[in-house]
């Protein structure tokens, strides 16, 4: 590895490090300075401040997995458009029709979603 690697990178590490650091200092702070009076309604769960009803590990409809998995997949999906954005005038139109590709796909999956009901909450 040159030095010229390493000192790329010596932001983001000291970044890093940084916020390892201040995560430390703030948990240790919270132990020597918090007050340690524990009572029943510390204990219990809270929910808006409304007083929890039923058992927490009722089981949910495979509905609410279905979306969440489906968030998550087209979230991720959005991520790989920021470092296109980066780079967009260095890949000119290759780049380009790369990407509108890549959204045509992301389009036809969601659509397809649509049309099987996926997304409709009363089905």
């Amino acid at each position: 590895m040159s030095p010229s690697y390493l000192s790329d990178y010596a932001p983001l590490l000291i970044h890093i490090l940084l916020a390892m650091a201040l995560a430390g200092v703030l948990l240790a702070l919270s132990v020597l300075v918090g007050y340690r009076r524990p009572s029943r309604a510390k204990s219990e769960a809270y929910e808006c401040g409304v007083a929890p009803v039923g058992d927490a590990r009722e089981p949910f409809s495979v509905k609410f997995y279905l979306v969440a998995i489906l968030f998550i997949l087209f979230d991720v999906e959005a991520i790989f458009l920021y470092p296109w954005a980066y780079v967009f005038r260095e890949l000119k139109m290759f780049g380009f029709v790369e990407m509108m590709l890549y959204i045509a796909i992301l389009l036809a999956g969601y659509i397809y979603l649509w049309k099987k009901g996926a997304l409709d909450w009363n089905r």
